[in-house]
């Protein structure tokens, strides 16, 4: 029988123009020293927000992620036609029911006002609870009429709505939580642990660090030619290079996250695959426009454990004679791929398949180490989606 699926592997490689996709607290292009050469890295918190953004276009599930979960509120129930001095006091004891929170201070002269009323802690929830604490606030309107504002710091008490039917809400999941998972320490059991872990995407090279400079031109001035200089001068950091980005999914952990619930995981899993192979961070994407295509794109199903490539680029690849990272990178994670399959062997390997928007035969001594090459992103994905539910169906009927 079949072996179980448990991972779905996801390595691409993808060669970046001059671009800053993820900054620094410096503005600077962030990096890491790996192999004992720099090489430009894009931190997986950023591409995890970029592939959550696209996975909640794809599939139509959003979340909310602020500490503004009383402003939210006060504006759904202002569209409700409520007073707003009331609507700001809904929010507010919201917010209070959440737990430790703190009173933003704006205007003159500086006063705390019940829609300021911040949590502690980021709320992260489905969109949708918005619209739920909205309806909890409405059944609850006579008591909000007769509560006080709330205008002390960090009174937890202070809220007149039922604690427990919040933290209820703020519980509430989605096919993006259930994903992603969710740290929200505040609402006991409302911690959810993610099904996806997302590696720092790196150059396969070493890269160095360019410094743009520019200027801004003043219009009157250019048209009346009347003095000479700019109106503005700066500079900037910026990169190119040949990335090696990886990410796996637990298929145990979105189980346990799924829990019987009606999501369509066959759906959900495509939705991800899709949205981070296509996904690119916005960061600077007026002034470099940097949305390229993976070079290629690799997926394996694998029933013992994730298996990253990374060290295929522990010794940073060279281009060849005439120039390009994006060739020798596919040779070593190829060869990498293929010492892999033969030091762990393949009896616990599913499936594995690849795909290219411009080769048609893998280089190297091993061509058949990413398996066999499907037409396009679609089929791929499709493949080890189906190869991974099937073994699992298997097991389950079993």
């Amino acid at each position: 029988m079949q072996p179980r699926a448990r991972f779905i592997d996801v390595h691409v490689l993808q060669s970046m123009p001059f671009a800053n996709l993820n900054r620094d607290d410096t503005n600077s292009v962030k990096t890491v020293t790996y192999g004992n050469a720099l090489r430009t890295r894009v931190s997986s918190q950023c591409w995890k927000r970029a592939t959550r953004g696209e996975f909640e276009r794809i599939s139509g599930d959003s979340t909310l992620r602020t500490r503004r979960i009383a402003a939210a509120v006060t504006a759904e129930l202002a569209r409700r036609n409520w007073p707003q001095p009331l609507a700001d006091r809904a929010g507010a004891h919201v917010a209070a029911a959440v737990g430790k929170f703190e009173l933003e201070e704006a205007g003159e002269p500086k006063k705390p006002v019940p829609n300021r009323v911040v949590t502690n802690a980021m709320i992260y929830v489905p969109h949708v609870a918005v619209t739920d604490l909205a309806d909890l606030a409405d059944q609850h309107r006579e008591t909000l009429e007769k509560a006080k504002d709330i205008t002390k710091k960090g009174d937890t008490k202070a809220s007149v709505l039922p604690k427990d039917k919040v933290d209820a809400i703020l519980r509430s999941r989605n096919a993006v939580i259930n994903l992603f998972g969710r740290m929200l320490a505040e609402v006991d059991r409302a911690g959810v642990d993610g099904a996806v872990q997302v590696a720092h995407a790196m150059t396969t090279h070493e890269a160095d660090v360019d410094l743009d400079y520019f200027t801004a031109v003043d219009d009157v001035t250019s048209t009346w030619q009347d003095s000479t200089g700019s109106a503005h001068m700066g500079h900037a950091e910026f990169s190119a290079g040949t990335f090696y980005r990886y990410a796996t999914i637990d298929l145990d952990e979105l189980a346990g996250n799924l829990n019987g619930s009606d999501t369509d995981v066959r759906a959900l899993l495509g939705h991800f695959l899709t949205a981070f192979t296509l996904a690119v961070p916005q960061a600077k994407k007026n002034s470099t426009a940097p949305h390229t295509l993976p070079h290629l794109v690799h997926l394996t199903v694998r029933a013992d454990r994730p298996v990253s490539y990374a060290a295929a680029f522990e010794q940073p690849v060279r281009a060849a004679a005439h120039g390009g990272n994006a060739t020798p990178s596919v040779t070593a994670m190829t060869n990498y791929a293929d010492a892999t399959a033969s030091f762990l062997g393949t009896g616990q390997l599913i499936t594995r398949s690849w795909t290219s928007p411009e080769i048609k035969d893998l280089p190297g001594t091993s061509p058949d180490a990413l398996g066999e090459r499907s037409d396009g992103l679609d089929a791929l994905i499709t493949l080890a989606v189906e190869q991974a539910l099937h073994s699992r169906r298997q097991d389950t009927d079993a």
